[in-house]
This record gives C-alpha cells, structure tokens and sequence, in this order.
C-alpha cells in the first residue's frame, strides 16, 4: 500500500433531507453520511472543489481517508459517490468507517500489464472485470491488483482464481465457490483484413 494520505476537511451538519441536500450544492457543497464501525451515521459536508480534486485520483477510491471532522481525525473508506446526471458535479458521498480490528469488505481496481505486447501480435485484450471484490484487514488493503497479459495468446483467459492476491486479502467472489470465479481478461484474435481482388474494376 502506498505511503501517499488522503486527509480531507468536513463538516458536521444538523439538517438534513431533500431541502437541505439541495441548499447545500446551490452552496457548492456536498452532503455526505459517514457510517459502519458500530457508532452512529453522522451526516457531513464537504466542499465541492476538494471533492471535484479528489476524484481525479484513482487513490481517492482506493486508500484509506482520513476525514478531519470538527478537529477530530476519523479514518474510512469511500463506498459510493452520485455524480449529477450530465453536470459535471458531485451530488453525494458515502463512507464508511475503518476499523482496524475488522475486515473491510470492499473492490480494488485492476492494472493490466504487458498489453502491448498482446496487440503487437495481432490480438486484441479484452477486460471482463475492471475491478475485483475483495475482504481483508485495513492494513492489508492493496492500492490494485496487478494482472500481467504478456504471456497471453489469442484464446487465453486469466480468472480470479489465477491472480496472486497480498497476503492477508481473499476474494469475495471467490468464497462464494467455484462457479464464480469469473474471467478477469480474454485475448481474442483480430480478424484478418479482406485480401483485395486484384482483378475487379
């Protein structure tokens, strides 16, 4: 796991419902709700710009946050985000609790690897999964999962099963059986381009 912290400033809010959420973004702010680690859900908020900022960075989705509210430093994890339907806009945030002494139950993305090489030859790398669920202790939580295609020849696939997790992170998808252990990336080849009829006019 990265060295890189994400702390970001929020404020505790009283009002809430429909009336209030909408007041806020016309303020250019977003209401949030924090939850999980047994304690009650707090209702926060959060400045837009911090959030529009944030979100450009794939470590927003991934590490573990640190909330900085009213003085008090909370550590969590983003588990949903409502964008406005064509406004380039945040409308809402869900995070939820870190406890170190529980397992999160969350999804880290993939970095394909050696793709390049794959197309070099004349194939094409299909993702079926950008993202893998996974369970594991706050410290054992991976930025990604990395998944190497280099080697990989039209007709290969790479399963979940197939990918080596960190020590310490288990595969939700996986503990549920065998029968859902999903394709990962499949190679297919690419079709041959149309040979020309030198003889037609």
């Amino acid at each position: 796991m990265s060295n890189e912290t994400y702390t970001f400033n929020a404020e505790l809010r009283t009002a809430t419902g429909t009336g209030a959420s909408r007041r806020l973004r016309r303020e250019d702010k977003i209401p949030a709700i924090l939850y999980g680690a047994d304690k009650e859900a707090a209702s926060l908020t959060f400045e837009h710009k911090d959030m529009i900022k944030a979100q450009e960075s794939e470590g927003f989705y991934t590490h573990i946050l640190t909330l900085n509210i009213a003085g008090e430093k909370v550590e969590a994890i983003l588990k949903d985000i409502q964008r406005h339907p064509f406004k380039p806009k945040i409308t809402h945030l869900d995070f939820q609790r870190v406890d170190a002494a529980h397992k999160l139950h969350t999804k880290v993305p993939v970095h394909f690897i050696g793709e390049d090489i794959v197309t070099k030859a004349g194939n094409t790398v299909v993702h079926q999964l950008t993202e893998i669920e996974i369970t594991c202790l706050p410290k054992s939580l991976p930025e990604f999962v990395e998944v190497n295609v280099s080697g990989l020849v039209a007709g290969d696939s790479i399963h979940i099963s197939d990918v080596k997790l960190p020590a310490g992170v288990s595969s939700v998808d996986l503990a549920k059986g065998a029968d859902h252990d999903q394709s990962i990336v499949t190679i297919k080849a690419n079709k041959a381009a149309p040979v020309e009829d030198e003889a037609a006019e």
